[in-house]
């Protein structure tokens, strides 16, 4: 069972068999054919109970603490994962599947080959919100943020006391980012819908998906994300 879309795309593509139930908000691979359990933060725990599964597989921030708690006082086996940069996601990936019973799959041996690469630099300060109404950006120890800076993009608020800060749009306007990274998940930004609040600054619209998911992906991450960022919107 898996509460997280990027665990259940890691399965799926590695032993689709071993997953009885997953969330709505679990789209990859698209034709995946399991039971639906409603959505990340707010599970149906009663349709897990029924489907017995032998593991549960859950996010520290993707998932509540209460559902987790929940499922584990009923004896429910859950394995948690929080990596907050891309080796620490490739490790645990591996920790994961391997408790699985399951060999490196060849995505994840690609994988580390793409990102055993070393940083990337200079770096470009760029902003990172995440939701709007209110805004909130990436701040400090963040997956998404890690990856950024392996591309060459360093996020302004990564020494912020919070991960996921709230800001008022002034103060993303005054910190003066070279450019804005828009991704389409959680918030789904587009070009008529968040670009119009930083005028004068460059805006990138990017998929969501290779910005913040740790799984397959990866794989394709650094060509999709690195076209989408050198290509802001006019």
């Amino acid at each position: 069972m898996s509460l997280v879309p990027s665990l259940t795309e890691s399965v799926a593509l590695s032993a689709p068999e071993l997953l009885v139930g997953v969330t709505d908000w679990c789209t990859h691979p698209a034709d995946l054919d399991v039971a639906r359990v409603k959505g990340t933060k707010w599970p149906d725990l009663d349709a897990i109970r029924a489907l017995a599964p032998d593991l549960v597989l859950a996010n520290a921030e993707e998932n509540r603490p209460q559902d987790i708690d929940a499922l584990r006082a009923d004896g429910r086996a859950v394995w948690v994962t929080a990596p907050a940069t891309v080796p620490a996601a490739l490790l645990s990936l591996r920790r994961m599947l391997a408790a699985l019973g399951l060999d490196r799959p060849s995505w994840l041996h690609e994988a580390e080959a793409v990102w055993s690469v070393g940083t990337a630099g200079p770096h470009r300060p760029v902003v990172v919100p995440i939701w709007r109404r209110p805004w909130m950006v990436l701040g400090r120890d963040t997956f998404a943020g890690d990856l950024l800076a392996r591309l060459g993009y360093l996020n302004i608020y990564r020494g912020h006391d919070e991960r996921y800060p709230r800001m008022a749009i002034e103060q993303l306007r005054a910190a003066e980012p070279s450019l804005v990274v828009l991704p389409d998940e959680p918030y789904l930004f587009t070009a008529a819908d968040g670009p119009e609040e930083f005028p004068g600054i460059p805006c990138a619209l990017v998929s969501g998906r290779h910005l913040t998911w740790y799984g397959p992906s990866l794989v394709e991450a650094v060509p999709m994300l690195a076209r989408q960022l050198a290509a802001p919107l006019d």
